[in-house]
Formats: structure tokens, C-alpha cells, sequence
């Protein structure tokens, strides 16, 4: 069960890293291409930036390289445990990553950020006293 507080809840619901109120991405559907990758500068609940370095979401290509390498294993599985050819199951790797890499490109980023920042309960109060 995805609870606040957890890197987990963050990740899949894109919310702020450090209070978890905020989303993070401009738009909510990734499949709007244009504003796929279209972060709001810092959180409008607790004022965490998200760019906390130029370059930093850099770092999410690899994650998102591990994302697309595993979902890529996982659907050859199942693809072949089904008796597809592996020209068949490679042809549903490439569908299946095409159609799922604005989700991918997200989730990456979403999963950098919570390696490096850590939820805090109190970011929104200690922001609200400092405005």
C-alpha cells in the first residue's frame, strides 16, 4: 500500500521528494509530449527545488537505461514463455518500450530525485514560517 512518506509513494505519484503535497511535473500526463519533461522550479508547498544542480537530472539516463533494460527482460519472458519467436518478442519489446517511454522518462526522474532527497514532514512548516 503506498503511504506518504514512503520513496515508493513519491515516485509513483510524482510528487516532491521532501513534504510529498506538491506534483513536480507541469503537466500530469506524460503522454503530453511537449511538456513531458516540464518541471515546476521548486515545490509551491515547502519550496524545495527540484533542480538542486545544473545537469542534474543527467543522472536519470542511467536510471531510465536500467528501467528500459529490465522491462525489456521482463517482456522477452513473457513473450517467449508464451511461444513467441524471438523475432516475434523482440517486435514486442520494441512496441511495448516505444509506448511506455514517456512513463519511463518520468519514473527516471522521479527515482533520481528519491536517491538524494528524503521525505520531511516538516519541510512545509518550517517553509511556512520562513515566508
Amino acid at each position: 500500500m503506498l503511504k506518504k512518506g514512503s520513496k515508493l509513494y513519491s515516485i509513483l505519484t510524482g510528487t516532491c521528494p521532501k513534504c510529498h503535497e506538491d506534483k513536480m511535473f507541469v503537466n500530469p500526463n506524460p503522454y503530453a509530449l511537449a511538456d513531458n519533461l516540464k518541471m515546476h522550479h521548486n515545490c509551491r508547498k515547502c519550496g524545495f527545488v527540484y533542480k538542486i544542480e545544473t545537469s542534474f537530472f543527467f543522472g536519470a539516463m542511467y536510471v531510465s537505461y536500467a528501467l528500459g533494460v529490465g522491462l525489456g527482460i521482463l517482456i522477452f519472458a513473457i513473450a517467449y514463455a508464451f511461444g513467441a519467436t524471438m523475432l516475434q518478442s523482440f517486435g514486442w519489446i520494441f512496441g511495448l518500450e516505444m509506448a511506455l517511454m514517456p512513463i519511463i522518462t518520468r519514473l527516471s526522474r522521479n527515482i533520481y530525485i528519491n536517491l538524494f532527497i528524503n521525505y520531511d514532514p516538516e519541510a512545509i512548516n518550517r517553509y511556512n514560517e520562513n515566508a
